[in-house]
């Protein structure tokens, strides 16, 4: 059985001494030092200035709101993970969906301005696949209109656009550390800040509102990285180079292989200076002998078991569907791309005869 995603471990043997080390100190949580050690590490690999660990990246994005004071409706997309919307409804805000461009299947900017009305308090786009938003037009509708712009980058760990870092864009950007990510502390997230002072926001609301030992705020949550799972990310950082490398290779060998056939479409990097390779999508096209649905099972047949990433549409869920902005009749394009996608199995050691076995069985497949 080939899964579409296999978490890297870094060895075993450099943990072990890192685990008695939290025994030894009995420090669990609240800040310890492999908490205060990775964050420093992630803000220099990330090349930002503020870096903040959470238990899990929707945690982040509900803290982000809060931090933000954003209250209304939010703009963003339905081609994502649901948890993207699902922070939004934990913080009763209104998702309002706007289409996705066709390349890059982010956030659509063009749509975006039609959406705006008095009740608007934010923008929440995704980098989709690692796909880096048009920020430029992004951040500056944001502007002309005064909204704070969170970015969903669950997807974008280490990727850099013209400018460096995608993480430096918007008021917050916000990854996930689940075991199914690029980089993983087993489960966690982050929040990137752009000041000192959101960042001690942040974490005062990530700790229960807690200022000090007899000072709260507001009602914040639990939402803090727990000690041991700050330790696996330290271990985990310093193989990203390698790691990154390897997907590399098996996304190229993809391309090799599927790009010659006939219905099967590979989607481009888009904005991309740095790839992360976090995902390898194709998108079957009306032409292929197979629909989509019945190439998904083929492949799960011969034990390759893909994703339909994203299938549904957050806006088709039955929380979301009466929303006036989930009629599929003004998302045409995220549509198309959930009815088509299949991300296929992509990680470091997925052995490179499986590769060439998954795209035999999609050729296969095209020629009947």
């Amino acid at each position: 059985m080939t899964n579409v995603t296999k978490p890297f471990l870094p060895p075993l043997s450099e943990i072990l001494p890192s685990l008695e080390a939290i025994w030894e100190s009995g420090w669990l949580s609240n800040g310890g030092p492999f908490h205060q050690e990775l964050e420093r590490e992630l803000a220099a690999f990330l090349e930002v200035p503020h870096v903040s660990l959470f238990c899990n990246a929707t945690v982040a994005l509900i803290t982000a709101q809060q931090a933000l004071g954003i209250q209304g409706e939010v703009i963003t997309t339905p081609y994502s993970f649901v948890a993207t919307t699902h922070a939004l409804h934990w913080m009763r805000n209104t998702p309002i969906f706007v289409d996705v461009e066709p390349d890059s299947l982010s956030l659509d900017p063009s749509k975006i301005e039609a959406a705006i009305s008095d009740r608007t308090a934010a923008i929440m786009p995704l980098h989709c696949y690692g796909n880096t938003c048009d920020v430029a037009a992004i951040d500056a509708i944001a502007r002309k209109y005064g909204l704070p712009v969170i970015y969903d980058a669950c997807h974008s760990f280490g990727i850099t656009d013209g400018g460096g870092s995608v993480f430096r864009h918007g008021d917050v950007s916000v990854a996930s550390f689940h075991a199914t990510k690029v980089f993983n502390t087993f489960e966690g997230g982050l929040l990137v800040s752009r000041s000192k002072e959101m960042k001690q926001r942040v974490d005062h609301l990530k700790n229960f509102g807690f200022v000090d030992e007899t000072t709260v705020i507001e009602p914040g949550m639990n939402g803090k990285m727990s000690e041991f799972n700050a330790m696996v990310g330290v271990h985990q950082l310093k193989y990203m180079p390698e790691v990154l490398a390897a997907r590399g290779v098996r996304d190229q060998l993809y391309r090799r292989r599927l790009d010659a056939v006939a219905g099967i479409q590979c989607q481009n990097p888009i904005r991309q200076h740095q790839r992360n390779y976090a995902y390898f999508p194709i998108f079957v096209q009306d032409d292929f002998p197979l629909s989509r649905d019945a190439l998904y099972e083929h492949l799960k047949v011969h034990g390759i078991f893909g994703r339909r990433y994203f299938y549904p549409l957050i806006s088709e869920f039955p929380m979301y569907a009466e929303l006036a902005s989930s009629d599929v009749r003004g998302l045409p394009v995220a549509l198309a791309a959930s009815r088509q996608v299949i991300c296929l199995p992509l990680y470091p050691d997925l052995a490179l005869t499986e590769i060439e076995n998954i795209c035999d069985l999609i050729a296969g497949a095209a020629s009947g």
